[in-house]
């Protein structure tokens, strides 16, 4: 299976602040094809970055409004997936690009609202199944036991 994955899961120091979320997918998981993005920066954003929130229709820092970078990283993380046959991404769990679910409430308060990211609803519209990393590493943990 060829799968979509936030960049920051696989140890790539791409966060907001310059670090990773490394869950070792691919070490993990070696049968499956991982295409690794980062939304914020396919939107242009440097890392590290502010971090950034949605409020409302838009998606801020503490410093501007950064809704057409996150936009476009949504944009071209759907053309990337498209165009490997990507079936499945696994993201980044309460992320602004790639939260499922829940994310932030748009306070920088640490309040988790439901919602979705804007590169997970992008893919979503997009027919691609989107998991956050605990639900991913359940799911194809049951794919190797079968």
């Amino acid at each position: 299976m060829t799968i979509l994955i936030s960049a920051c899961l696989c140890g790539v120091n791409c966060r907001y602040d310059g670090k990773n979320n490394d869950q070792q997918f691919i070490q993990r998981f070696p049968e499956h094809t991982f295409i690794q993005v980062c939304p914020e920066q396919l939107g242009g954003l440097p890392t590290p970055r502010p971090p950034a929130e949605i409020r409302g229709t838009e998606v801020v820092s503490a410093c501007a409004n950064v809704t057409e970078a996150f936009n476009a990283g949504a944009s071209r993380s759907v053309s990337l997936a498209l165009e490997h046959g990507c079936e499945l991404a696994i993201l980044k769990e309460r992320s602004p690009s790639c939260g499922k679910g829940r994310i932030y409430d748009g306070s920088f308060s640490h309040q988790l609202v439901e919602g979705n990211g804007i590169t997970a609803q992008a893919l979503m519209d997009a027919g691609i199944q989107v998991m956050g990393e605990q639900e991913a590493l359940v799911f194809l943990q049951g794919l190797c036991d079968d």
